[in-house]
């Protein structure tokens, strides 16, 4: 059993165990506080904004064609006995294309060869009457009326057959029109009637792109048709050849809409050049005035606060982040184009925009390890 005396002499140690507990506890809640206010920088990726262009380009896709194609047709109705080429032939002027069935114009020809013989029979006939006229007036025989008669009958024969002698010709014609022959050098691109079919005079039968200048024909829409005038210089590309870009200039341009796909036709001609083929796929690039001048951001670059499109700001001197009301003109495979709230050299945060907040301390990517991504400039 222990003495008053002892449990008074013990006492102090208690009191000072209970002081240096109440000490530690102290010291390790300032510590604990010390982590919580310890503050977060974040690591970021940027974009700077370049300055925006002051023009803009427009492509377009066409095909490449002849300046001159031509749709050969017979210039007489008939059946086709005979087709003589194929896609892909080459033709010069004087080849005979095709054929149609010529026996009722050789018939014609044999009937107009027969009305000429018999009006040669008239013209002998009303010359030799003219002359017995001539002599029975000579003689005071016949009335001066007789002679006057005659000679109208002879004149009258005369027309006959020179009329006679152009249905020959004519007749003529018809036969040499069923044969259907090229005009020009060039290459045989479609065949639109073949052995068989009955055809009538103009008819599409064969159609030739002519030897010459190549062009290629885009359709533009109305909005930027105003682009697009004769003479402006164009760039082409070819999907054959990706080092094949010619100049090419613009040569025509549609006077109204197509009436389905509301674009006008556009027809740039090209300067001759062997690797350019008929029949391929080019591009043409134009530069225009942009009126509307805008920046580009990534699309991971979008954010947005109180249903306001926004972006987050790095400023240089403070290294924190400071959103931004932007205005967005469109959306792009490249990204969103911006038209106001962007300034040339501004630095854009470009991802992780979920975990931004006013005022956050952030790293620059100059401030990260040697292996972190770089900055980048966009337009």
């Amino acid at each position: 059993m222990f003495s008053l005396k002892t449990l008074s002499n013990r006492m102090p140690s208690v009191a000072s165990l209970a002081l240096v507990g109440a000490i530690g506890i102290g010291l390790s809640a300032c510590s604990e506080e010390k982590a919580e206010v310890k503050e977060v920088i974040r690591p970021v990726k940027v974009v700077e904004i370049a300055k925006a262009d002051d023009t803009r380009k427009l492509d377009y896709s066409g095909s490449v064609k002849a300046r001159t194609e031509m749709n050969l047709g017979f210039r007489v109705a008939g059946k086709i006995t005979e087709r003589l080429v194929d896609i892909g032939d080459r033709v010069t002027p004087g080849d005979v294309l095709a054929r149609v069935d010529a026996t009722d114009y050789q018939l014609a020809v044999k009937t107009a060869e027969a009305n000429l013989a018999a009006a040669d029979r008239g013209v002998e006939t009303a010359d030799l009457a003219n002359k017995r006229a001539e002599q029975l007036f000579d003689k005071s025989v016949a009335p001066k009326s007789q002679l006057e008669q005659a000679a109208l009958s002879h004149d009258q024969a005369i027309s006959q057959r020179d009329a006679a002698l152009s249905a020959l010709d004519q007749a003529k014609n018809q036969v040499s029109y069923t044969e259907l022959k090229a005009g020009q050098n060039g290459i045989v691109t479609s065949i639109n009637a073949d052995i068989g079919q009955v055809v009538g005079s103009g008819s599409p039968v064969v159609t030739v792109a002519v030897d010459g200048e190549k062009e290629v024909q885009i359709a533009v829409p109305e909005n930027d048709i105003a682009e697009f005038k004769p003479g402006k210089t164009v760039k082409a590309s070819f999907w054959a050849d990706d080092r094949l870009v010619l100049d090419g200039k613009v040569r025509e341009v549609s006077g109204s809409a197509d009436q389905q796909s509301r674009t006008f036709a556009v027809r740039v001609s090209l300067p001759n050049d062997p690797r350019v083929l008929l029949g391929m796929t080019a591009t043409i690039e134009a530069d225009v005035n942009n009126d509307n001048s805008y920046v580009s951001i990534p699309l991971t670059a979008l954010a947005e606060k109180d249903g306001k499109q926004m972006v987050w700001t790095v400023d240089r001197d403070t290294a924190t982040v400071h959103g931004r009301d932007i205005k967005v003109a469109d959306f792009t495979g490249d990204g969103v184009h911006v038209t106001e709230g962007l300034d040339s050299g501004d630095l854009v945060v470009a991802a992780g925009t979920q975990f931004m907040s006013e005022n956050l301390k952030v790293k620059m990517p100059e401030q990260q390890s040697a292996s972190a991504d770089t900055d980048q400039t966009v337009r």
